[in-house]
């Protein structure tokens, strides 16, 4: 597959998903707008990844069934529309109703990752989808910088009037730009969801990836549904420029997704998750310092987002590879499990700022990141044990 269609499927996948997290770094100035409290306002990050995870699990499978350029397009436009809703509300319930919308449908970046992989040479599936998400990646990090960045100049709505824009600007380049791409055998709607099932019960692999996925993204999740409360709140008091920037640490995670992509495709894969699982536990301990450092805060940013991609990435790129024929429903399977971890996560962490601060939400997320590692650890030795079984065999 050619570099710059490569490139403006990253962008895409990075302008979806980054929408969907403006509202990280703009929660108290979203609060003060609607005149609703900070934790009200939060349940926005939990809305807008429940709807993902929904798109995800209804809407990314029918990849195996329509062209997926045409779907990627049609489901691009849908989001801009709930970004201008949201950039354009009037009521709280408004700005609700287009944050759901805009997640709903911004599962179109879900539909180009398993696109790069089917249009990738053989053995090149793994560089593929670690390029696609590292545009993703991007996207996500960039988003809050952008929109503290764009809140300073002209409010907080500013973000999501921009990113409406582009969005449609993007489909149309996307709709001239991009290679068709289709399922050799398309499968009726309910044959699709129905395999998914069967799918997760069939391939252990999946389930374990996804498992360790899901709980790596809930603990992340914990930090970005609090993260703009602690650093607003005193001693920091950090604008929403400010808290954007923060956001900027994690933007070198970006380079770990093409490393960890690589290594999958040489079976590398192992090394990569344990250094994932370790970093996530030790970045809560730098975060735990942050509440009254923004240079700790930082430093945990960097570490935690280095440490989910290096789990998230690798799990991708080997579940991507499992089963050719069936790539949409698998990476469908995979992310609405990795994106209802992080549902969880965000409802986790409201729930433990309410209840005990910032000292609440480092315990909860230190909690889940343990979990991920116990996860992470299961996995690669049944990896081991299957390599090892392999072998065993050929040698027969």
């Amino acid at each position: 597959m050619a570099a710059p269609a490569l490139l403006l499927m990253a962008v895409a996948c990075g302008l979806c998903a980054g929408g969907n997290y403006f509202n990280q770094a703009l929660l108290h100035s979203i609060a003060l707008h609607f005149g609703v409290d900070d934790a009200v306002a939060g349940l926005s990050v939990t809305v807008a990844q429940v709807a993902y995870a929904v798109g995800l699990l209804f809407i990314t499978p029918l990849g195996d069934k329509f062209e997926r350029r045409r779907m990627a397009v049609v489901l691009m436009l849908l989001a801009a529309v709930g970004h201008a809703m949201v950039g354009w509300s009037v009521s709280f319930s408004m700005f609700m109703a287009g944050t759901l919308m805009a997640g709903l449908f911004s599962v179109a970046a879900q539909v180009l990752v398993p696109m790069a992989a089917a249009l990738a040479a053989p053995g090149h599936s793994g560089r593929n989808v670690g390029l696609v998400l590292s545009g993703l990646l991007v996207g996500i990090l960039l988003s809050r910088s952008v929109a503290g960045g764009l809140s300073a100049i002209g409010g907080w709505s500013l973000a999501y009037q921009v990113t409406a824009v582009v969005m449609v600007l993007m489909a149309l380049w996307m709709q001239r730009a991009l290679p068709t791409s289709r399922h050799p055998q398309p499968m009726p709607y309910v044959q699709v969801l129905s395999s998914m099932g069967q799918l997760l019960r069939s391939q252990p692999a999946l389930r374990l990836r996804t498992t360790a996925s899901a709980l790596a993204f809930a603990s992340v999740s914990v930090m970005f549904a609090t993260m703009a409360l602690v650093l607003a709140s005193e001693p920091l008091q950090l604008s929403d420029a400010q808290i954007g920037l923060v956001g900027l640490a994690g933007v070198t995670g970006a380079l770990i997704a093409n490393v960890a992509g690589s290594w999958a495709d040489k079976g590398k894969s192992n090394v990569l998750l344990r250094l994932g699982a370790v970093m996530l536990l030790l970045s809560w301990w730098l975060l735990w310092q942050g509440q009254t450092s923004v240079w700790w805060f930082v430093a945990g940013v960097l570490v935690m987002d280095l440490g989910l991609q290096a789990i998230n990435v690798t799990n991708q790129s080997s579940v991507a590879s499992l089963l050719p024929e069936a790539r949409s429903r698998m990476n469908a399977v995979y992310m609405t499990g990795y994106f209802a971890g992080a549902s969880a996560g965000s409802a986790l962490g409201v729930w433990a700022w309410n209840l005990a601060g910032w000292q609440g939400a480092c315990s909860v997320g230190a909690g889940l990141a343990c979990l991920a590692g116990v996860s992470v650890w299961r996995g690669v030795r049944w990896s081991k044990q299957q390599r090892r079984l392999q072998l065993q065999g050929a040698e027969v």
